[in-house]
């Protein structure tokens, strides 16, 4: 009897505004948060396993990373001292 092929499947695919509020949530943590403490002072209820689809998208966009003791960290460049910068700054080709 050949074992069955487990299959892991989403039950809920999050919505944009979903995957704003937590990106705003890891963004202005006042400390980096671990994950079970950042879902649970969202200020609207997500499934945690639609939570972890969001996670994963931002770690895989490079948006957010995991420290070593499981802390969720902001380092994608949108700041606005940034953005002004690029914007004035000249072109490498020019």
């Amino acid at each position: 009897m050949m074992p069955m092929a487990v299959q892991l499947s989403v039950l809920h695919y999050p919505r944009l505004d979903t995957v704003f509020m937590i990106e705003d949530a890891i963004k202005n943590a006042k400390n980096y948060p671990k994950r079970t403490e950042l879902w649970r002072k969202l200020p609207k209820k997500v499934m945690y396993q639609t939570y972890k689809v969001v996670l994963d998208y931002l770690i895989q966009s490079r948006k957010i990373m995991l420290t070593k003791d499981e802390r969720l960290v902001w380092i994608f460049a949108d700041s606005p001292k940034l953005k002004k910068l690029m914007d004035t700054s000249v072109a490498a080709d020019a």
